[in-house]
């Protein structure tokens, strides 16, 4: 096991918003001050940083999340009806992946194994 983590900080332009956000999805969310929170899920943190003119259309953020079951992390989080999802489908690398955009535009895709058939 690794002793180095990285905890990506997302651009939020509302952090009220973005905590409820994450939280509707499973995340569980903090706040540290102001303008600065936190969202927990299975081992990884992100930090919600306000950025005062913040534009979800011209944002880069973006993370990869190794996940065991894609289909799963889908099902949880489009049932929460926030914020964009695309369906997991299977790549040609070898990985079934799918995504979830926030309000903010911060991009969260998520990709495991793809399923070997029985």
């Amino acid at each position: 096991m690794s002793d180095v983590r990285a905890s990506p900080i997302l651009p939020v332009s509302d952090l009220d918003r973005a905590l409820e956000h994450y939280a509707a999805l499973g995340f569980l969310t903090s706040r540290w001050s102001e303008d600065y929170g936190f969202a927990a899920w299975r081992g990884l943190e992100l930090h919600l940083s306000v950025h005062e003119g913040h534009d979800p259309l011209r944002t880069a953020s973006a993370v990869f999340l190794h996940v065991p079951d894609p289909d799963a992390v889908h099902a949880q989080w489009s049932a929460a009806g926030i914020g964009r999802d695309l369906a997991p489908e299977d790549k040609p690398w070898h990985v079934r992946e799918g995504a979830h955009i926030d309000d903010d535009g911060n991009l969260l895709r998520y990709g495991g194994p793809i399923a070997s058939p029985s």
